[in-house]
C-alpha cells in the first residue's frame, strides 16, 4: 500500500498534465496510490495524479454511498479522460482535497459522457449524472491545471469548511 501525501493547492502544479498515453507498469502503480491515498482520506470520492504530485492524466473516484449520488459505476481509475458531451448545468458546493479547509459553489454539468481509458488499456464511454458527474468533472479539473477555486460561481462562493461530528 502507499499512501501519497495529498499536495496543497499552494504547490499544486497548475500545468495541464501530459497525456498518459500507453498504460504501463508506472500506470498500474499510480492507480494503486491514488486508490490507496483516496481511500485513506476520509470524505474523499475522487482523487487526480496532479494531487499527488505525478503530472499524468489520471485519477481514481469512487463515490459509492454518497447521498447525493443517483448513478455509481464504483471504484474507476481513469487515464486520458475526454469530456464528449455535457447537459444541465447545476450550481451546488464542493470541496477540495488540496483545499482542506474551504469549499465553494461551483457550476457543474449535471449530465456528462466521457471517453478515458481503464486500467486494462480498453477505451470506455462513461454516461454519469448528478454527483458522480460532479466528481468526474472536478477530477478532470485537475488535469487541466485547474481548482474548484478557479470555477467559483461568485465572489461570496467560498466558505470556510464546516467540520461535522
Amino acid at each position: 500500500m502507499s499512501i501519497r501525501r495529498v499536495v496543497n493547492h499552494e504547490e499544486i502544479d497548475r500545468n495541464p498534465a501530459a497525456p498518459v498515453g500507453e498504460i504501463d507498469d508506472f500506470c498500474r502503480e499510480l492507480a494503486k496510490d491514488l486508490l490507496d491515498t483516496m481511500y485513506a482520506s476520509p470524505g474523499c470520492v475522487g482523487l487526480a495524479a496532479p494531487q499527488i504530485g505525478v503530472s499524468q492524466r489520471a485519477f481514481a473516484v469512487n463515490v459509492t454511498g454518497h447521498k447525493k449520488t443517483k448513478i455509481c459505476h464504483g471504484e474507476m481509475v481513469l487515464f486520458d479522460p475526454v469530456i464528449i458531451e455535457k447537459s444541465d448545468p447545476e450550481l451546488a458546493r464542493e470541496g477540495c482535497m488540496s483545499v482542506p479547509e474551504l469549499t465553494g459553489d461551483v457550476s457543474r454539468f449535471t449530465r456528462i459522457t466521457i471517453v478515458a481509458k481503464t486500467l486494462e488499456a480498453a477505451e470506455v464511454v462513461i454516461e454519469s449524472d448528478a454527483f458522480e458527474a460532479r466528481a468526474l468533472q472536478h477530477e478532470i479539473d485537475h488535469l487541466d491545471g485547474l481548482l474548484f477555486l478557479d470555477r467559483l460561481a461568485s465572489p461570496g462562493a467560498l466558505h470556510i469548511r464546516k467540520v461535522y461530528k
